[in-house]
């Protein structure tokens, strides 16, 4: 808890500086100071994370295969984790059409939409069958040094099912993963003494580039992201942590806070996994096998943060350019969202170049991504923190369904309802 309250006020601090930065009339102070000092130290932080991702992803998903011990364990799970991230994914992205239907973002200010620069970025293809195709690695070595956390998963359940039939004859490679995955736990708890200085770091600087003007300029749709957040937050995740997980759902968001001010201090779902599964283990007492499982698998393909976005900024780029999206083209949002997020990587802004997917799906202007472009950092933050908790939600029921099932479970009754 002493951690977490470093890190609040990390953020505190670093807001409050960055309203001050750009409140002054001579830019050039804040530019020098982002620059020299909270540029260098957000990076350098972001960095220590980054660099244990795919190890740990790596130890934890082939521990995890290895306390599931067989294939119809693995499925089961696997079953569970992937629906329950699937269909969450599609309640959030149907608030945030509702919400954005009905309030009409879009109506609520002069927007001009001549001239505005083209948008840029790859759009990926996210089709089922490449999709599948590409979870497989020619090279598991290409995929670590890239990143690539499908790849990493599917080659992480293979080692762990090697593991766990060879038994005896590959003790030492199992001491090797044990071994491992506690290294990758000690050396998160090193990294994160720096982390309230990290927060106060990225905080500042993406605060000190907003500003109040541009801010306010977009509050309507700003306004229906939050709000399309926080109500997927309570109600969807609240009500499937408690009816589902069994779990009183302020004990959970009591005990997962801290992540979630972390995530939204880095905006990244895969910089923020090593600190999530830590909490999930020890505050909610969710079993390893299935935290080391659920939740980098949650970490690449659940973004429901994202989806929301998506939903909000369609309709609102709908709205502006004057144009009626049919319910055919709502549904249409919604299969693509939803299918989008499998095999997006857990990075900063990453949603935008997805948006740009869903907009050409129901043959909206891609340029209008410049009416939102300066303040999705500000929301690439929250939707970051939704995700994370999403995983941590998902770990938690799935944990709860497997209990007569997992060898290595850890339950408490007192953090039950």
């Amino acid at each position: 808890m002493k951690e977490a309250k470093r890190v609040i006020w990390g953020l505190l601090i670093g807001i409050a500086l960055g309203l001050v930065l750009a409140a002054l009339p001579d830019k050039t102070i804040y530019e020098k100071l982002n620059m020299y000092a909270l540029q260098p130290i957000g990076t350098i932080f972001l960095n220590l994370i980054k660099m244990l991702v795919v190890p740990i992803v790596f130890f934890s998903i082939s521990l995890g295969v290895m306390g599931l011990g067989n294939p119809k364990e693995l499925g089961r799970v696997g079953g569970k984790a992937i629906g329950f991230f699937l269909s969450t994914t599609a309640v959030a992205i149907i608030i945030a059409l509702g919400l954005a239907l009905l309030i009409k973002p879009g109506e609520r200010g002069n927007f001009q939409t001549e001239g505005l620069p083209k948008a840029t970025g790859e759009i990926p293809d996210t089709s089922i069958i490449n999709t599948i195709v590409g979870m497989f690695p020619t090279n598991p070595i290409t995929a670590m040094a890239e990143g690539n956390m499908l790849q990493i998963i599917v080659f992480s359940v293979f080692v762990g099912f090697g593991i766990t039939f060879l038994g005896k004859k590959a003790a030492t490679l199992r001491s090797f993963i044990e071994q491992g995955n506690d290294l990758m736990t000690y050396l998160i708890t090193l990294v994160m003494k720096m982390a309230p200085l990290g927060a106060f770091a990225l905080i500042a600087s993406a605060v000190g580039s907003l500003g109040l003007k541009s801010l306010q300029a977009m509050f309507a749709y700003m306004s229906i992201v939050v709000l399309s957040l926080i109500v997927h937050s309570l109600f969807t995740y609240g009500s499937a942590v408690s009816l589902i997980g069994k779990m009183n759902p302020f004990f959970f968001f009591k005990k997962f806070a801290p992540v979630m001010m972390f995530a939204f201090s880095t905006s990244s779902s895969n910089a923020t996994l090593p600190v999530a599964m830590q909490t999930a283990q020890r505050e909610l007492k969710v079993p390893r096998s299935v935290s080391s499982f659920v939740q980098p698998l949650g970490a690449t393909i659940n973004m429901d943060g994202t989806a929301i976005m998506q939903g909000v900024a369609t309709v609102f780029i709908a709205q502006v350019y004057n144009v009626d999206l049919t319910p055919g083209q709502l549904a249409t949002v919604v299969l693509t969202a939803v299918l989008a997020s499998v095999g997006t990587a857990g990075v900063p802004g990453v949603g935008l170049v997805m948006l740009t997917m869903v907009l050409q799906s129901v043959n909206l202007p891609v340029e209008g991504i410049a009416l939102i472009i300066g303040v999705d950092r500000l929301l690439d933050m929250m939707r970051t923190a939704v995700n994370v908790t999403g995983d941590a939600a998902c770990a938690v029921i799935v944990a709860k369904s497997e209990e007569g099932n997992l060898k290595d479970k850890e339950v408490e009754d007192e953090r039950y309802a």
